[in-house]
């Protein structure tokens, strides 16, 4: 069995992710939903999950937030 590259070589490229970071990430995106529209008592109770599959889609979201305005006008 040799000992060459293969069991030497590190990941150097990508950092890995601290929870530091992360936190300040889901904040950001977060914030980006209370932006378009979404109350922010509602964004505080989602998931980071949730929070994430949102703001992909910020069409989904000003369609879905106008949709509500409409029903709450009626």
């Amino acid at each position: 069995m040799g000992t060459g590259r293969t069991l030497r070589k590190e990941s150097h490229v990508r950092p890995c992710k601290t929870p530091a970071g992360k936190a300040r990430k889901s904040a950001a995106q977060r914030r980006r939903l209370v932006k378009f529209g979404l109350p922010e008592e509602e964004v505080k109770l989602m998931g980071a999950e949730n929070v994430r599959v949102l703001v992909q889609r910020p069409a989904v979201v000003k369609k879905m937030v106008a949709k509500r305005a409409a029903a709450a006008a009626k």
